[in-house]
């Protein structure tokens, strides 16, 4: 669900069209056509004058219409007339149709070409909107080297919008001035709205995670930019409604290499899964941003330091996962499932690991409904890897 096939035209459509019905990488959507033409003027041979089915052949250019591209529907098109011509001459006198039944298929050889045309165009509509969305995700969502500022890290990105596969949810790692800090984001709604304020927070918290000492800072200045997004989107007539984000900040002070810095901004408590079980990040923090100004005392949102000894995890997720529903409508209990599986297996700490256990538990406790987009990310130092590059000055 998180991969965005990449996009083409023409011919490439037809290529990633009939890849559903190939075998060894050759198209073979011409196959169910043929065999139901072959298949009626098979029965009408061998039934009687009451039982005639040969004027179905008029189906045949409609089945190809719906699962070939132009030119093949436009071959049965032809075939079609052309073999009900030659199956009706081939019958003895009293038993043949003759013209009206041999218009009907010709008409609808060529209302069936004009249908696959439409559809054709529609779905290459559809691939190029999926495309743009897809590029639009990839800049947004930086890719992120292994080891990218002294952190073993893993994510996925579920769309909750099968067609569009975009929205809100964000994430990054940051090198700076100060040591790595890591974002991980939620935009309410979905849509190119939601990304323009999810592109807008984290080209703020890249430059100010870099610069700024002070992880508070950081979470002051993301409230203030989204609140300038939504001024200008209003002042635009573009924006629907109150605006707001849920954010966790994390920091991993290169002074202190057992020890994190969390910020959590309205968003679902960090995990922290390490081999002897799993603990959330402590309650107490702030409310989301773009609503920063609805707290009751001013000043910048709390920081909370946290041990993270050797070997554990930071588990990170937006609200996708613990809102999933089975059937009944149970919510994914994540701290009871991930503090099983930890239980039965230590490894699953490891941050690939654990993001493809969330993955996976989510999706089968939901069946595969995802009721809004989710993401997974999980973080954990390297051991014997700082933060910068050794010689006092971070890495861009």
């Amino acid at each position: 669900m998180r991969a965005v096939s990449d996009g083409e035209a023409g011919p490439q459509g037809d290529a990633r069209r009939s890849a559903l019905l190939s075998v060894r990488d050759h198209s073979v959507a011409w196959v169910p056509p043929l065999v139901l033409l072959v298949g009626i003027v098979a029965v009408d041979f061998r039934t009687s004058s009451d039982f005639r089915i040969l004027s179905w052949i008029v189906l045949v250019p409609g089945i190809a219409a719906a699962i070939c591209g132009v030119w093949g529907t436009a071959i049965f098109a032809v075939l079609a007339p052309a073999t009900y011509l030659a199956a009706d001459a081939a019958l003895p006198q009293e038993y043949q149709a003759g013209l009206p039944d041999l218009v009907l298929a010709g008409i609808g050889g060529v209302l069936a070409t004009l249908a696959c045309v439409v559809r054709v165009r529609g779905e290459r509509r559809m691939l190029h909107i999926q495309d743009v969305f897809a590029t639009v995700r990839r800049t947004v969502l930086r890719p992120l080297p292994p080891g990218w500022g002294g952190l073993e890290h893993a994510a996925v990105y579920l769309a909750a919008d099968s067609e569009a596969r975009v929205g809100g949810d964000f994430y990054d790692i940051q090198i700076g001035l100060h040591g790595t800090r890591v974002i991980l984001g939620d935009v309410q709604g979905k849509g190119l709205g939601a990304v323009e304020a999810a592109a807008a927070l984290l080209g703020t918290f890249r430059e100010s995670a870099y610069h700024e000492p002070d992880l508070a800072k950081v979470a002051v200045l993301l409230e203030e930019r989204l609140l300038r997004h939504i001024r200008l989107r209003a002042a635009l007539g573009k924006e629907e409604g109150d605006r707001f984000a849920t954010a966790v900040l994390i920091g991993f002070p290169e002074e202190q290499p057992d020890t994190i810095e969390a910020v959590v901004l309205g968003h679902d408590y960090p995990l922290v899964v390490g081999p002897d079980g799993v603990q959330p990040l402590p309650p107490g923090h702030a409310l989301p941003l773009g609503y920063g100004g609805l707290a009751p005392a001013d000043g910048p949102p709390p920081v909370h330091r946290v041990p993270l000894r050797p070997g554990e995890t930071l588990l990170l997720t937006t609200d996708g996962v613990t809102e999933a529903r089975d059937g009944d409508g149970v919510f994914f209990p994540l701290d009871t499932e991930v503090a099983k599986a930890v239980a039965a297996d230590p490894d699953i700490a490891q941050p690939r690991r654990l993001v493809d256990f969330v993955r996976e538990s989510t999706l089968r406790h939901c069946r595969g409904h995802l009721s809004d987009d989710t993401t997974v990310f999980a973080v954990r130092r390297t051991a014997g890897v700082g933060n910068g590059d050794g010689n006092g000055r971070s890495q861009p």
